[in-house]
């Protein structure tokens, strides 16, 4: 399965390192012009020049995506070159540091912080890239979601698990009213993948023993790697996946 994004632009939230720096290469290497936003700069431009080493056209700039302005102009940036994106990888995500406290111990800052940055933000990108989608009548919504929305998150941190949910149902309304466009919009579920430096130290944390049990509870008996998130973003943004919406693919080695 050839899979191209020639003349295609990309915008990849999230893209200083982890599943979104991979994003970002996988596309570079396939042909597309891509846009990658963080608010690591630093980290970014590294991902900046992975893509340039391997023949590819990136752009970065530093964006706070629950900015709704920032996002806005982030997208019209992205969009002067072909007058719209065609593709919109909503990675940008994670627990922005926190650690699992007991229910009455979380502070409204923590809690509206997490749902901020992973639903909040895949909203305002989302309503920034569809008016070009839409007069073109295509394009192409990936939201990376997590075994938590799901189910229950490892970290036991509440907001994490319920942004994460609260994005799939995101994916799953948006298909249905940007399906008419010919917009499809889908949501891939990645299980443990040790890809940042958050997800290193929770792997840490588990120990020796709670490494093989995690492992152990993996249908294929090891963890994956963020290029195996990115060939899912592949699948369905290209071609291959015209006829497919409203979906959450778990990327998580079985379960």
């Amino acid at each position: 399965m050839e899979i191209e994004f020639h003349d295609k632009t990309v915008i990849v939230t999230g893209a200083a390192h982890g599943f979104g720096r991979a994003i970002a290469l996988a596309f570079a290497e396939r042909g597309a012009c891509v846009w990658a936003c963080d608010v690591l700069a630093g980290e970014l431009a590294d991902t900046r020049q992975l893509c340039l080493a391997a023949g590819g056209h990136c752009e970065v700039r530093t964006v706070d995506v629950t900015d709704r302005k920032a996002v806005f102009d982030f997208v019209a940036q992205a969009s002067s070159r072909s007058g719209r994106v065609d593709i919109l990888v909503n990675n940008a995500g994670g627990v922005l540091g926190q650690e699992g406290r007991p229910l009455e111990e979380v502070s409204a800052k923590d809690w509206t912080g997490i749902l901020a940055v992973n639903v909040t933000a895949a909203f305002y990108l989302s309503q920034a890239v569809a008016p070009g989608m839409k007069q073109a009548r295509h394009g192409r919504i990936v939201n990376i979601s997590s075994g938590a929305g799901l189910g229950v998150s490892l970290t036991g941190i509440q907001a994490y698990a319920s942004a994460k949910a609260a994005q799939i149902g995101l994916t799953r309304q948006l298909a249905h009213e940007l399906g008419p466009w010919g917009i499809t919009v889908n949501n891939i579920a990645p299980g443990f993948v040790r890809s940042n430096p958050a997800t290193e130290r929770q792997w840490q944390s588990y120990g020796q023993e709670g490494q093989k049990a995690l492992v152990d509870r993996i249908a294929l008996k090891r963890l994956g790697s963020p290029k195996d998130i990115a060939h899912g973003v592949l699948f369905f943004a290209s071609d291959y996946a015209a006829w497919i919406t409203g979906q959450v693919l778990s990327i998580d080695g079985g379960k």
